[in-house]
């Protein structure tokens, strides 16, 4: 979906499908937009799922549905109705933990890119909108799926 957006946009959780990465946790990519300097992802993870630890350009809200997770870096935990916000600049390392009973679902909107990090500070990858929705559809692709309507560039 590259056409200019004027008017409102439904999509149905049926029209944006599930990947599998390479844990085996989940990832739906529902907006993708380089123009905007925005992502919108929603992941299901398993339990003992980590993110390497990394950095934030822009600010990002997140909503967690089920499950629990937490930055290494924080003490609290992150239940299901939680909300989170990170302002720029914020360093974290997001894991889930061992002994949860079900998958962690967690709708993140995301502006700017995360900044991976080396454990000296430096950066290792850089992700962002563009290449988050190419992973997504390539990974559609090598799952059997068909493309998906995400709103994107």
């Amino acid at each position: 979906m590259s056409e200019a957006l004027t008017t409102a946009i439904h999509l149905g959780d049926e029209e944006i499908p599930w990947v599998e990465i390479p844990d085996g946790s989940l990832i739906k990519v529902v907006y993708a937009r380089v123009q905007e300097d925005l992502w919108i992802i929603r992941n299901r993870f398993l339990p003992g799922f980590e993110v390497p630890t990394h950095k934030h350009t822009g600010p990002v809200f997140g909503y967690t549905s089920s499950g629990a997770w937490k930055y290494k870096e924080y003490d609290y935990v992150n239940r299901a109705g939680s909300f989170l916000y990170e302002p720029a600049g914020s360093v974290h390392t997001l894991m889930v933990p061992g002994d949860n009973t079900e998958a962690t679902d967690v709708w993140f909107q995301i502006h700017g890119a995360n900044l991976n990090l080396h454990p000296d500070g430096s950066i290792e990858s850089v992700v962002d909108a563009k290449l988050v929705s190419d992973a997504y559809f390539a990974l559609c692709e090598m799952q059997g799926l068909p493309r998906p309507n995400v709103v994107t560039d």
